[in-house]
């Protein structure tokens, strides 16, 4: 068997050309858009809720009207923007860049639903490629999207790009249990529950099936900090959440 060369990434467990990736991926994400938000509730048991709600905390949106912009990278459906702009002031806006645009069409309806389409913005884009200027936001934030991303290195640099200084950038991603007998039995649910969850809920195990894989593949919580690191992001840290189900990662544009 060849050995796989630079040109290639990971998709779950398979191995895959680097170029296929991105569309591999937009067809999982068009295919459980519709009920992405509910499956989110289902698997993490609403856990995903605190974290977020976690990640907005460590955002601090001001309560004034001072102007403050959010990136939120593939936020399709609009859920950390939304949390941001009700936590903040009159002054704080979001803006979701996302490459898919059947999660963005469930992003705009929920935004107009909830009454914050003036204050929430939905952008088609590529987080290897943002159209944004350099130093035009005040944070940028991705959440449970980077593992998707074909090559991290370049959406980290990106987000970086475009904060201003002083901006700090964050992940929220899961990450590896470091808590005894838990790790077994988060392995047992991810493998044997989440996709036939997925094939009841949507119709359609085999993306349930990937986005598990995609998740043992992720790098470990140092390894990505380095990858921060390597992006030109200073003061990384990373803080583990539930046992390290999940991390959220943080660095600073100087």
């Amino acid at each position: 068997m060849n050995a796989a060369s630079a040109a290639d990434t990971h998709f779950g467990f398979r191995t895959v050309p680097l170029g296929e990736k991105q569309r591999m991926v937009d067809e999982v994400f068009h295919s459980v858009a519709r009920r992405y938000d509910l499956m989110n509730d289902l698997m993490s048991m609403g856990l995903h809720r605190v974290w977020k709600d976690l990640l907005v905390s460590r955002i601090r949106p001001p309560r004034s009207a001072r102007p403050f912009a959010l990136l939120d990278v593939a936020g399709g459906t609009g859920d950390v923007s939304f949390r941001t702009v009700e936590a903040g002031g009159a002054g704080t806006r979001a803006t979701v860049a996302d490459i898919n645009g059947g999660m963005l069409a469930v992003g705009r309806e929920r935004a107009a639903g909830l009454g914050l389409a003036d204050r929430v913005e939905f952008v088609e884009a590529n987080a290897e490629e943002l159209p944004f200027p350099d130093r035009s936001f005040d944070a940028t934030s991705i959440a449970f999207g980077i593992r998707n991303v074909p090559r991290m290195d370049k959406a980290l640099a990106e987000m970086r790009r475009v904060l201003k200084p002083g901006g700090r950038c964050f992940v929220l991603e899961f990450s590896r249990v470091d808590v005894p007998v838990l790790d077994a039995i988060y392995d047992t649910y991810s493998f044997k529950l989440i996709p036939g969850m997925g094939r009841m809920v949507t119709g359609d195990a085999e993306s349930y099936q990937y986005l598990v894989e995609s998740i043992r593949r992720f790098p470990p919580p140092e390894a990505f900090a380095e990858m921060m690191r390597a992006a030109g992001l200073k003061r990384v840290d990373y803080t583990p959440l539930t046992g390290g189900i999940v991390a959220l990662h943080s660095g600073v544009r100087i």
